[in-house]
């Protein structure tokens, strides 16, 4: 099969968009035809070198689409079938899904190779390259094929659209809010950085009950959309969010804050660190560079406080259980999900969507083949 894609083949150099071939599925694999996919920050990091995968690689991790064919041993799902497609796979074998942590399963630790599990590439070019697929999934692409446990199944009354954010963005942010961060109602939640991840966390905050949720960020425009989409308060930077916070809890500070900056820095964690309260916890969900290894943190006012420092994968999300109860969120009126999406682009405009997402004008660019 025949496709067109969006690949990165060098540190620097913009997508380009080339025809590719696709493999026929193995008997665990589906075909997914891709109605709509998600301009994520993370496929940026391939373009930046921030965070690069094995390159070349077709990007793309968050998307939507529809099964065409499948492999002889799938029992997930059967083509027809309307899929989200979720970066973290779940085999439901392993002791971390045994024990209810599907998004630290066993499955993930091959995930940013590109290939498929016998080594092979999903994608390759007309004369024989193989190409991976970016968290294995390459979802900038028209098709793409991927393993059965990397697809969820979703009901025809949820927009395409909105599957696909909430496959990655929105699970990662409500879970960094809800489940990693632990916010519960009457908390004072601090979210810093308000892209398609930072404001589902601002979203989850506020379906939860939090009482006060400050939005922190450079950017006019996300401040703004912030505030109509659960942020009760609103500062351009960390020291103004500081003074803020300090007066709304009488010097308390915030219970929750947590990361969703595009590029997260070392330095960037003692200030934080600094918004929350004695017990509070810290929330990191950014992706740093390769190479930032440094962090500053005040040891003895950290743990003498009982603050905490939580990594955060994919929010926490159990696909199979947790993606479901979003969407019934979303269903009932209490995440609008839609209000992410900014501007949608054609495969040939991805380039121009990253371009206005560095900008500021986007909250979610999503991709409509």
């Amino acid at each position: 099969m025949r496709t067109r894609a969006a690949v990165c083949w060098e540190v620097g150099k913009p997508w380009e968009i080339t025809e590719l071939e696709l493999a026929d599925p193995d008997p665990e694999e589906v075909v997914v035809k891709l109605e709509y996919a998600g301009l994520c920050h993370s496929d940026d990091h391939n373009i930046t070198g921030d965070f690069p995968a094995a390159l070349p690689v077709v990007g793309g991790h968050e998307g939507a689409g529809e099964v065409v064919a499948v492999g002889v041993n799938v029992d997930r799902v059967q083509v027809g079938d309307p899929v989200l497609l979720v970066a973290t796979p779940t085999c439901g074998k392993c002791r971390y899904c045994a024990d209810g942590r599907s998004y630290i399963c066993d499955s993930n630790q091959d995930v940013f190779t590109g290939r498929r599990a016998d080594g092979s590439t999903a994608f390759s070019t007309l004369d024989g390259r193989g190409l991976g697929g970016y968290a294995q999934l390459g979802t900038f692409s028209e098709y793409t094929l991927v393993r059965q446990q990397r697809v969820v199944r979703y009901e025809r009354d949820i927009p395409a659209a909105v599957a696909a954010i909430t496959s990655c963005g929105v699970v990662t942010g409500y879970g960094s809010a809800v489940r990693v961060g632990g916010v519960r109602q009457g908390d004072t939640v601090v979210v810093v950085g308000t892209g398609g991840v930072g404001m589902s966390a601002v979203m989850g905050a506020r379906a939860v009950g939090a009482a006060k949720i400050i939005a922190v960020d450079p950017v006019p425009f996300k401040r703004e959309q912030a505030l109509k989409l659960g942020a009760t308060h609103a500062a351009p930077s960390i020291e103004e969010a500081q003074t803020l916070i300090a007066e709304l809890t009488r010097n308390a500070m915030a219970d929750v804050a947590v990361i969703t900056v595009g590029v997260l820095r070392g330095d960037l964690i003692l200030p934080v660190s600094r918004l929350v309260a004695k017990g509070g916890a810290v929330v990191i969900t950014s992706v740093a560079r390769h190479d930032d290894q440094t962090v500053a943190l005040p040891i003895s006012e950290f743990s003498l406080s009982a603050k905490r420092l939580l990594g955060c994968v994919f929010g926490q999300t159990r696909s199979l259980t947790d993606v479901d109860r979003i969407l019934d969120l979303y269903r009932a009126g209490q995440l609008p999900l839609d209000d992410l999406i900014t501007r949608t682009y054609s495969l040939d405009e991805i380039n121009k969507g990253y371009e206005d997402m560095h900008a500021g004008l986007n909250i979610r660019g999503v991709i409509a083949f």
